[in-house]
């Protein structure tokens, strides 16, 4: 089975950006969705972004729209996630977590485009010990 290590957290102030590591090892050929996702106190988990691995394919939750991105470095087995444009309500805990493909992926096309649903936490088997974001005013 995959195991997950994430780094990179830290303190920032509004409008600072940080950068997310998750290192992947062990059997990652189950691993076919990534996502990143967070939790406040008090607050249920949720999906931030999510990867499919197989073909590049992304989602964003439109909280984070426009300022995150999820990427994958193949040569390192690691998932990324660059965090711009940080505001204090983007300040909880974060994980990262992988699982099969039925977790993220919606459908393909038959040319090839492929299509995302929102990660669910539950859904998601694998994950790291999470890293602590916080973004002050």
């Amino acid at each position: 089975q995959v195991q997950l290590a994430e780094s990179g957290g830290g303190s920032v102030q509004a409008g600072g950006s940080l950068r997310l590591s998750c290192a992947a090892s062990g059997y990652t050929g189950n691993s076919a969705c990534m996502g990143w996702f967070r939790q406040a106190p008090g607050k249920e988990r949720e999906g931030v972004a999510a990867l499919y691995t197989r073909r590049g394919t992304t989602y964003y939750a439109d909280s984070v729209k426009g300022r995150f991105t999820i990427s994958q470095d193949n040569a390192e087995n690691t998932l990324i996630l660059q965090m711009n444009s940080l505001k204090p309500e983007d300040t909880a805990m974060y994980y990262c977590a992988a699982d099969s493909e039925a977790r993220c992926l919606r459908y393909c096309t038959g040319s090839g485009s492929c299509f995302l649903r929102p990660p669910v936490a539950y859904e998601y088997n694998y994950w790291g010990q999470g890293t602590q974001v916080t973004v002050s005013s």
